[in-house]
């Protein structure tokens, strides 16, 4: 789940990370009060789920509270684009204001897990201010990597020795390893999926402050953290994404005009891979789980069919633990009570699937059977064709 730089930078503060002192605004009226108060010269910052603001004209330096008004004026209300929004942008409903800071030195810091080795990493470069991506693209050597034992915890000397190596000095060196130990204690403390300051900031005093933040909490844990689906912004999610998460159901929208429905993450991911290789494109990723209800299925296919993209539809589902029958009874029912005006393609493979066969052919619903994985993408690919 994301969350807003203001909303993660308030995590922060809780676990002792230094941040700017600042607040959120909705209106340019606010922002010229709140620069005010905050001395005069500020930095107004739109709030959207995304990077890139800056390069965006989301991010303004103001030297008066009447600029700031300015700015927020500008700002408020526009479809900011970023190389993360994609080309229709997201609209700026709120910006935060915050006192502009003496910045000697940007640096980076994000901590993740490394799925590969079972661990959290803490990722740190001399070069902040830069998306890590292109870091790792044009100078990889310059990203340092700290793993942290998953029964002991960040230890001191793994962030003083991360604070070396970023060449910090002095009194700089304690404040950025004091700094990376209450960030990864707010990792932890929050389940996070990731955490990010880019840019880690050094003043000319030898302070370390979080300029920016970056906080995604693991979706999975929401539940046994009190508080955090109250961050939750639903005018920065996608709207189908929303109303399929209402029904149980994990979907992704994509770019294709093949919309897939399979049970399991896994054999989705096969589903739009093999999709790719007939020479087709994915229009989402569609887990309705391994139970598949046919209230399930009926909720999936009203997902899919508001997707305007979506010319054909692509069924694949393994009965293990829902029983092919029983899905095929779903994909009967929805059938029959929803307009579907484009191709479905159904493999069902698994616990039934002789009488799911069937029950499809004596349906009249003309559906086209895949035999097996493969045919069944080239026969989605083929249909569009």
């Amino acid at each position: 789940m994301k969350i807003h730089e203001f909303q993660a930078k308030q995590v922060l503060r809780d676990y002792g990370v230094p941040v700017p002192e600042g607040q959120v605004a909705t209106t340019p009226a606010e922002t010229e009060t709140i620069a005010r108060e905050l001395g005069g010269k500020v930095v107004v910052k739109a709030q959207i789920h995304a990077g890139g603001r800056g390069k965006g004209g989301g991010v303004k330096l103001a030297t008066s509270p009447e600029e700031a008004r300015q700015f927020a004026e500008e700002i408020l209300g526009m479809q900011l684009v970023t190389h993360q929004t994609g080309p229709a942008g997201q609209k700026v409903k709120q910006v935060l204001v915050e006192v502009a800071g003496d910045i000697a030195r940007e640096l980076y810091l994000g901590i993740t897990l490394d799925r590969a080795r079972g661990c959290d990493v803490i990722m740190a470069s001399q070069e902040g201010g830069v998306e890590i991506e292109e870091v790792a693209a044009s100078n990889p050597d310059a990203i340092l990597r700290e793993l942290v034992d998953p029964g002991l915890g960040l230890l001191p000397f793994q962030a003083t020795r991360l604070a070396f190596a970023l060449g910090l000095e002095g009194k700089a060196v304690r404040a950025g390893a004091k700094m990376l130990m209450s960030l990864y204690k707010a990792y932890q403390g929050t389940d996070c999926s990731i955490a990010e300051i880019n840019p880690l900031v050094v003043t000319s005093a030898g302070d370390v402050i979080a300029l920016d933040a970056k906080i995604n909490f693991d979706d999975n844990a929401v539940y046994r953290n009190k508080g955090q689906e109250a961050l939750r912004d639903l005018d920065e999610e996608d709207p189908l994404e929303v109303e399929a998460s209402n029904f149980g159901l994990n979907y992704i929208k994509l770019d294709g005009n093949i919309g897939c429905m399979v049970n399991g993450a896994g054999l989705a991911m096969a589903t739009m891979d093999i999709i790719k290789l007939a020479g087709g494109e994915p229009a989402n990723f569609l887990d309705v789980g391994g139970g598949a209800s046919a209230e399930t299925v009926e909720n999936g296919f009203r997902i899919l069919l508001s997707d305007p993209n979506v010319k054909a539809i692509l069924i694949n589902i393994f009965g293990g633990i829902v029983r092919c029958d029983r899905v095929a009874e779903g994909v009967i029912q929805a059938r029959t009570n929803i307009d579907v005006k484009v191709p479905i393609i159904v493999r069902l493979a698994g616990t039934n699937a002789d009488i799911a066969a069937e029950m499809l052919e004596k349906s009249g619903l003309n559906f086209i059977v895949g035999d097996g994985l493969k045919d069944a993408a080239e026969k989605a690919v083929e249909v569009l064709s």
